[in-house]
């Protein structure tokens, strides 16, 4: 069996029967989902999905897939316009292969020390999740991270509980909760230097990161 997308660091193939719409035959597709991310939100991501065959299969025949040449003109598509709808915001859209980060500011977005989103932050996100809703065969990634100032324990709390006030608002703003899982890293994923207040503000973030859901016919 091939793999079904190019691209991902590892894919979990799912085998179902759809019925064509055109012949009224049926027919065998694949799903797959990535298993991992892009280098730009770190490792061990893959867990949420590659893991969990069972939320695969959900997130798969609740929103279907993408046919496999057409999963790079959704995603562009998907990335142009968060770009326009995230502009001036301090979010930052970043595209690894056919994944896309956003990575949430979080000197804006949360106080520090709070899992709570502040309201000025409420628009950014309410387009965000405008777009995630009308382009809904992507499952959505929020990862925690925080730096390492204070404990090690509260950290990885912290950063936990502002993956899941993410989580929270997007499902409140309409985007399917079988697509979003949330997971916090506390200080472990550091992307710059925690000496510097510069770099432990850069530490101090949240990250959305959307995989496309892939359907693929089996050749007989």
């Amino acid at each position: 069996m091939k793999t079904v997308l190019t691209g991902l660091l590892a894919t979990t193939l799912l085998v179902a029967c759809a019925t064509d719409p055109n012949t009224g035959q049926r027919r065998i597709t694949k799903t797959g989902i990535g298993a991992g991310v892009g280098a730009a939100a770190g490792a061990g991501v893959g867990v949420l999905f590659g893991g969990n065959d069972k939320r695969n299969a959900a997130i798969g025949a609740a929103v279907g897939g993408l046919a496999g040449a057409g999963v790079g003109r959704y995603m562009d598509r998907q990335q142009r316009r968060l770009e326009e709808q995230t502009a001036g915001t301090g979010i930052e859209v970043i595209r690894s292969g056919d994944q896309i980060q956003l990575a949430l500011p979080s000197d804006v977005s949360f106080a520090s020390g709070e899992a709570s989103i502040q309201p000025a932050f409420y628009a950014p996100l309410n387009d965000v999740a405008n777009t995630l809703v009308e382009f809904p065969s992507t499952a959505v990634d929020i990862i925690g991270h925080a730096d390492s100032q204070g404990a090690e324990d509260f950290n990885q709390r912290l950063s936990e509980q502002r993956a899941t006030s993410v989580q929270s608002y997007l499902l409140n703003q309409g985007v399917r909760p079988v697509r979003l899982a949330a997971v916090g890293y506390g200080e472990s994923q550091p992307i710059a230097s925690n000496e510097t207040a510069e770099g432990r503000a850069l530490n101090r973030r949240v990250e959305i990161v959307l995989t496309p859901i892939v359907e693929e016919e089996i050749p007989s």
